[in-house]
């Protein structure tokens, strides 16, 4: 007997009709985690850009600020004091103490959030700056 049954054909288009939507779902899958890695790549760039600019303020004050920075990114800025002191530099010529000047150690944080579909993400970045206190 030469050919193939009805029923030998009927099963191959089975397999290969499953073998597709495996791979078509498979595709799907890794197109969605290519685009949320992207957003997170963008967020962290853009959170590193805020902190950045937070931190080169001069002089460094604190408060909490917010924003859009489009595309769907939001954005949130926070400087708080840690730790206050005084210090006396030494005169290098006489290693005499000059005047005093207050010191201030402030964490800074820069959050970007954004949605996708339903589920919102957030990236929090962190750091500590030393910056003039307050006399």
């Amino acid at each position: 007997m030469r050919g193939f049954t009805l029923l030998e054909v009927v099963v191959a288009f089975v397999i290969a009709a499953l073998a597709l939507g495996v791979l078509y779902g498979a595709g799907v899958s890794g197109l969605h985690a290519m685009q949320t890695a992207g957003h997170y790549e963008q967020a962290i760039s853009r959170a590193r850009s805020h902190l950045a600019m937070a931190v080169h303020a001069n002089p460094l004050v604190a408060g909490d600020w917010q924003g859009s920075d489009g595309d769907g990114f939001h954005w949130r800025i926070r400087v708080a004091p840690l730790a206050s002191t005084t210090v006396q530099p030494l005169h290098a010529v006489t290693l005499t103490a000059s005047r005093s000047y207050p010191l201030t150690l402030y964490a800074v944080d820069a959050w970007i959030a954004w949605r996708d579909g339903r589920a919102a993400h957030e990236v929090h970045l962190h750091t500590e700056q030393i910056g003039q206190g307050v006399r």
